[in-house]
């Protein structure tokens, strides 16, 4: 068997899965509680605002940060670009994860009309073709692109390059693309993972959890016979985890009673 922990990994395991190709079982790291939710979001958005300084040293405040998706990387993205003082917008797909930034508090609009408002954007979709040439075309002068959320595909690289006249690495992880109409495009990272590329990607104290799952999750793996395919995490191991990481953080939390664990499982009583 294997584990997987990232979203993307996971998507192709799935896909693999639907067609009958995956032929062992994969634990989903990915989509345990203390992975995603602390991983993506704190790590990723952490990580990838410290990219673009390490490579820009620009002032976010006051500047249209644009986050094309809104799953976990996206939004810890979009909340520490909020709280660096950033006018934030999200451009998503997904109805759902549409209406959770607006209820966030994001605006929320077409790529086709961010790109027009934008001075720094960053992908975090895992999808291609996320910013096009028609894209690049609309930007400001002096946009900054990047990417957070998988490899140099999110970003029309050949696009890119056929609307430019010129190109030229103006700083470690930043290349300005002087574009035909006049116009300068800032490229951090080439493209790839700028929170890997330009940073040192995630602090340990959250990839420890990320860690403890990938081990806890082999370590099931072996005491369980799994047919193949995708497995999720249990949840005994996201609580085991939790705990840990608590205590090591010197957190002490409250227990249930004897007489609120039996109200909570009870059907008799509070219907």
């Amino acid at each position: 068997g294997g584990c997987e922990e990232t979203t993307t990994g996971i998507m192709r395991l799935r896909a693999m899965e639907r067609d009958g190709a995956l032929k062992y079982p994969v634990m989903d790291v990915n989509d345990a509680k203390t992975k995603h939710l602390f991983d993506n979001r704190y790590g990723t958005g952490q990580s990838t605002i410290d990219g673009i300084l390490r490579a820009t040293n620009v002032l976010i405040a006051g500047k249209n940060f644009i986050v094309s998706g809104y799953g976990w990387c996206g939004r810890g993205i979009a909340s520490k670009a909020r709280g660096m003082g950033a006018n934030v917008i999200v451009t998503e797909v997904d109805p759902v994860k549409a209406l959770e930034a607006v209820m966030d508090g994001f605006r929320v609009m077409p790529m086709d009309k961010a790109a027009e408002l934008g001075d720094i954007f960053v992908t975090a979709t895992g999808d291609v073709d996320v910013i096009k040439g028609r894209h690049i075309e609309r930007m400001k002068n002096n946009a900054i692109i990047a990417n957070s959320g998988h490899f140099n595909v999110e970003i029309n690289m050949q696009e890119l390059e056929n609307l430019s006249r010129g190109k030229e690495k103006i700083r470690e992880n930043v290349e300005k693309y002087t574009l035909k109409n006049g116009g300068n495009i800032y490229l951090l990272a080439e493209g790839r993972l700028v929170n890997l590329a330009a940073a040192e990607g995630h602090p340990s104290e959250v990839m420890d959890m990320s860690f403890a799952n990938q081990a806890l999750a082999v370590r099931y793996l072996t005491e369980n016979k799994l047919e193949p395919g995708v497995h999720k995490i249990p949840r005994e191991i996201d609580e085991v985890i939790a705990r840990l990481k608590l205590k090591t953080m010197g957190i002490v939390i409250d227990q249930l009673s004897k007489r609120q664990k039996e109200y909570i499982e009870s059907w008799s009583e509070g219907t």
